[in-house]
């Protein structure tokens, strides 16, 4: 083997192919090293990020099942206001179970728009049910519902002789309905469809104290029941302990149809008017200023005298109750509310191929998806319009933080045909709304035109 030497500044320096290929290997192996140690490092974080993953996922699951409960079930404290206050569990119970009144049976329960839900029922009484060996007007009955957590929204506490201690009310009392699958009012849960056969005002009416409702609104106690007679079946009014307004210019109550509290994903406003808020938004307004709860609510708005005197001389827009029980649970409540979604109509609802040229329409020569923006049907943004760009009074409108109404999304409108549409129900059919947008925007809608776009509407 050959090998050359040279001598420069006293080193040796030694030349040869082994000493190359010495080299070679060295650095191989250098980058060998290197290359696993990128591997490990790589999989360690790709360890983490499959961690946080799971962590994601295991979030997301727990979230939504906490959600459904506290939707379903949790009271938000509001017993202080229902049974303290209010007394309703005296009226519920009755006379011949050692308080005051008739009492409320199944029947007058559901004559009220109360729902039971079927699937809460223990077998061998939905056989007694079917039997007839179940007295449906004796308040005790009720009782046994509610104890089976069995009537939707309706929450009761007991005490150890099985008397009623205290009843509480949760959202799935208006946003909540069943199916009808075992008799009318009685059948399977149906989440964040509108109970629009729940006559809220007679509900409240069964309370033997309305002491609070007087002191709130500085009125006499008849006038308080007039205001909650004039509401009716799937109407409430969500606006009346804020500014008072029992009824409108027309001398027609000023109760809203209870709005379906489905399909609002991607959903910005989300009640009839503008201005309120989102989801979790309207989530606090009513578990604090709806239905009493115990929490911590804030919005200086509220504080205007003029707009709102009530509210404001109340101290609504700036709540907070010594202890908080509504603040940690809306977090859960909104993500179980955006995931329920729109319910897809019933086959034989709507006629498919007038649906598909009504489609056209829609996106057409009708306009509406200008505002009713497709997949949401509803603007992505402020989704709110003043009441001259719709055509109708703005009394409603002027209740709200911006004077202006929301763009309702139009998903799932067969959940809630009942009562008529827009806020109030003021149009009775949507021929009818397509009849008042077709003479206000001057559309020149055919007849033909006019019903396969009520087609396609029954469709979404």
């Amino acid at each position: 083997m050959r090998h050359e030497t040279r001598k420069i500044d006293g080193l040796i320096l030694r030349s040869d192919k082994t000493v190359l290929l010495l080299v070679g290997v060295a650095a191989l192996l250098c980058l060998a090293t290197w290359s696993y140690a990128q591997r490990s490092s790589d999989r360690s974080r790709n360890q983490e990020g499959n961690n946080f993953d799971r962590q994601i996922s295991e979030n997301s699951q727990q979230m939504l099942e906490q959600g459904k409960r506290i939707f379903r079930f949790d009271t938000f404290g509001d017993e202080v206001f229902w049974t303290d206050k209010l007394k309703l569990q005296r009226a519920i119970a009755g006379a011949k179970l050692g308080v005051v009144g008739p009492g409320v049976s199944p029947k007058t329960a559901l004559s009220v728009g109360l729902k039971v839900d079927m699937d809460a029922l223990p077998a061998d009484l939905v056989a007694k049910v079917k039997r007839g060996e179940v007295n449906m007007d004796d308040p005790a009955t009720t009782l046994a519902l509610i104890k089976l957590n069995a009537v939707l929204g309706v929450k009761g506490t007991f005490n150890g002789d099985g008397s009623l201690k205290a009843v509480g009310l949760s959202c799935a009392v208006c946003h909540s309905t069943v199916d009808d699958a075992f008799a009318p009012g009685i059948g399977h849960r149906l989440d964040g469809w509108p109970n629009r056969d729940l006559n809220t005002g007679a509900v409240i009416s069964l309370a033997p104290d309305l002491s609070a409702f007087t002191s709130l609104l500085n009125v006499d106690e008849a006038t308080v029941r007039k205001v909650l007679a004039s509401w009716g079946p799937g109407k409430f009014d969500a606006e009346l302990n804020l500014d008072g307004k029992a009824f409108r210019p027309d001398g027609k109550a000023a109760a809203t149809l209870i709005p379906p509290a489905f399909g609002m994903a991607g959903v910005n406003l989300h009640t009839w008017t503008g201005g309120w808020g989102t989801v979790t938004y309207w989530n606090a307004f009513v578990a604090n200023l709806e239905l009493q709860g115990q929490g911590t609510f804030f919005d200086a708005r509220l504080n205007d005298a003029k707009k709102y005197p009530v509210a404001a001389r109340a101290g609504f827009g700036n709540k907070r109750s010594d202890v908080d029980m509504v603040s940690a649970k809306m977090g859960a409540l909104q993500f179980y509310q955006l995931a329920i979604p729109a319910p897809v109509p019933p086959a034989g609802s709507f006629d498919q191929t007038a649906a598909a040229r009504g489609e056209m329409i829609f996106k057409g020569k009708a306009t509406c998806a200008q505002c009713h923006v497709p997949p949401l049907f509803t603007e992505p943004g402020w989704n709110a319009h003043k009441a001259s760009e719709i055509g109708i009074d703005n009394f409603q409108a002027s209740r709200s933080p911006d004077d202006s109404y929301r763009t309702s999304p139009l998903r799932g409108l067969f959940t809630h045909m009942k009562g008529g549409f827009y806020h109030d129900g003021r149009f009775a059919t949507l021929l009818d709304v397509v009849n008042h947008y077709n003479s206000f925007k001057k559309l020149n809608l055919t007849e033909p035109e006019k019903n396969d776009l009520v087609e396609f509407l029954k469709s979404l």
